[in-house]
C-alpha cells in the first residue's frame, strides 16, 4: 500500500501543475486512500504491476476532471521555464524534454508550445494539422539526436482510458531497447 501511494505521489507530480486548489489535491489523496492492498498470493512482480496499473488509472481519472479548465499544466510551466527540465530539442513551435519517469532508456516528451485547445489527440481539429505534422517531424529529430533513429516508438495517450495524465497533447518518443508488441 505504501509503495503504491508513493508511486502515485511521484506520478502525480506530473499532474499537480494542472490542479489549482487545495480541494483538487485532496481529491487525489482520497483516490490514493481508496486503493485496496493487492492479494497476498500474487508474486512481487505481479503486485507491482497491479499497483502501477491502478495508480496510473487513478491519476489519469483525476487529471481528466480538470482537463478543460484552461488552468496551466506542468507542461505550460516547463515551456515558460518555471519548472526546469532537460531539453533535447526546441524550435518556435515545439519543445522536447526528458520524461521524469522514463519507461525506456530514451524517453522524451514532445509538446506543442501553444496548446490551442489541443489537450488530447481526440480534440484535434483540421486547424491543428500543421502542428500535428510538426510534432511527428520533431519526434524524428529527437530520435536522431538521441541515436535511436533506427528503432523507436512514438506514443500518444488520448483520454483517461488511455491513461493520459497531463492534458496538454504530448508525444512520447521511446527507444534505446528492444520494443515489444503488443504494447500496453
Amino acid at each position: 500500500m505504501a509503495a503504491s501511494t508513493s508511486f502515485l505521489l511521484r506520478r502525480s507530480a506530473l499532474t499537480l501543475g494542472a490542479f489549482n486548489s487545495f480541494n483538487q489535491l485532496n481529491r487525489i489523496r482520497q483516490i490514493q486512500s481508496s486503493f485496496q492492498p493487492p492479494i497476498r498470493q500474487c508474486t512481487r512482480r505481479a503486485i507491482s504491476r497491479v499497483s502501477a496499473t491502478h495508480d496510473e488509472e487513478a491519476s489519469a481519472k483525476a487529471a481528466a476532471t480538470e482537463a478543460n479548465t484552461g488552468a496551466p499544466t506542468i507542461f505550460d510551466k516547463i515551456i515558460s521555464k518555471e519548472i526546469l527540465s532537460t531539453i533535447i530539442y526546441e524550435d518556435e513551435k515545439v519543445l522536447a524534454f526528458r520524461d521524469i519517469n522514463p519507461q525506456a532508456p530514451v524517453h522524451v516528451l514532445v509538446i506543442p508550445k501553444l496548446r490551442d485547445g489541443l489537450t488530447e489527440l481526440g480534440k484535434a481539429e483540421p486547424r491543428h494539422e500543421d502542428i500535428l505534422g510538426h510534432l511527428l517531424h520533431a519526434s524524428k529529430i529527437v530520435a536522431e539526436k538521441e541515436g535511436i533513429v533506427d528503432g523507436f516508438r512514438v506514443v500518444i495517450n488520448s483520454g483517461a482510458s488511455a491513461c493520459q495524465s497531463v492534458y496538454h497533447l504530448h508525444l512520447h518518443v521511446l527507444g534505446g531497447r528492444q520494443m515489444k508488441w503488443p504494447p500496453g
